[in-house]
């Protein structure tokens, strides 16, 4: 009998250490969020959704997009930052725009990038370019930097608020070239758009795939990409540092996404959401899928490799904002 006791509770004391184990192991038993903090239709929602929607298949639990858009990201990234850690709240990061928004916006905003949220997997990047209205006589990059020199005050550019990897790099090419640029900011890529092309504006460094259409029509021209290399969208179009001189080499603007959770979700749960990710973005269809809507999926990464990439934009873009003196406006 005392036998058969000390089995019983050997037993009971092995199933209650399991318990959490497996408990674990079977997340997630229900739909998961992801939390996309801009409106419907932009490029974070639409990497979000494809994200979602291979995410669910490999999860076997549909994963919803939340679209919490507001405050430049912040109320979005706020209301993941602030969810319960149990890997069934995710954030669908435009991580250079927070990255930019954590400097700006630092004691205003009530979530700590670093502290509060930690990376998961960084998806990808979409490149921006240089483009004018026709009416601007550049025809190259350094016809750009030359005639904003010459005529001070003049050259006006649009962006898409004040945190916008947009407006990052026309102030990086304020502040390199010695030139003067006035901003105009507009409430997205869209009416940013719309105001180039009727020439209220003369300039922009837009997403590649807000200006495609518009540079493939002749309505602006392109005169540089803002990557290391040419970009297979446009080819024929050089990089900075090509049209720009030595003096640009380390010209270098993208705009980075990637999946982010609260700060203290267990770790299996992450490195299982890492893996899965990294499935999907090593699939061609998915590779393509993403492409087709400007995307350049970025090699797996580890999450603590991915967090290294999240610090490295954070102090990017404060040294940026220090040197240019970019106000929240």
């Amino acid at each position: 009998m005392a036998s058969l006791l000390r089995r019983a509770l050997c037993a009971g004391l092995v199933t209650a250490a399991v318990l959490p184990a497996a408990a674990l192991a079977a997340w997630p038993d229900h739909p998961v969020k992801l939390v996309v903090p801009y409106p419907p239709g932009g490029a974070t929602d639409v990497i979000g959704r494809i994200v979602a929607q291979r995410l669910s298949t490999a999860l076997g639990q549909q994963v919803v997009v939340d679209n919490r858009g507001g405050a430049g990201g912040n109320i979005g990234a706020d209301v993941a930052a602030k969810s319960k850690p149990d890997g069934y709240t995710l954030l669908m990061a435009a991580m250079t725009s927070h990255s930019t928004m954590a400097k700006l916006e630092k004691g205003r905003i009530s979530y700590d990038l670093q502290k509060d949220l930690v990376p998961v997997q960084v998806v990808g990047y979409v490149p921006l370019v240089f483009i004018v209205h026709p009416s601007v006589p550049a025809q190259n990059f350094q016809q750009l930097v030359s005639f904003a020199k010459a005529n001070p005050k003049k050259l006006t550019y649009a962006s898409s608020g004040a945190g916008a990897p947009q407006r990052m790099a026309v102030e990086m090419f304020r502040v390199q070239s010695g030139a003067d640029a006035i901003h105009v900011p507009y409430k997205g890529s869209g009416p940013a758009m719309t105001d180039l092309i009727g020439g209220q504006v003369l300039m922009a460094a837009e997403t590649v795939p807000a200006a495609l259409q518009q540079i493939k029509s002749g309505k602006v021209r392109a005169l540089a990409v803002t990557t290391p290399q040419r970009i297979s969208m446009l080819p024929d179009v050089p990089t900075v540092a090509e049209s720009g001189g030595a003096a640009w080499k380390d010209f270098e603007v993208v705009s980075t996404f990637g999946v982010m959770a609260p700060a203290g979700t267990p770790a299996d749960v992450l490195a299982k959401l890492n893996t899965e990710i990294g499935k999907i973005m090593q699939d061609p269809a998915a590779k393509e899928q993403f492409l087709q809507q400007g995307v350049y999926v970025l090699p797996p990464q580890t999450p603590a490799q991915a967090a290294e990439r999240l610090n490295a934009e954070v102090g990017k873009w404060a040294r940026v904002i220090d040197e240019t003196g970019v106000k929240a406006d």
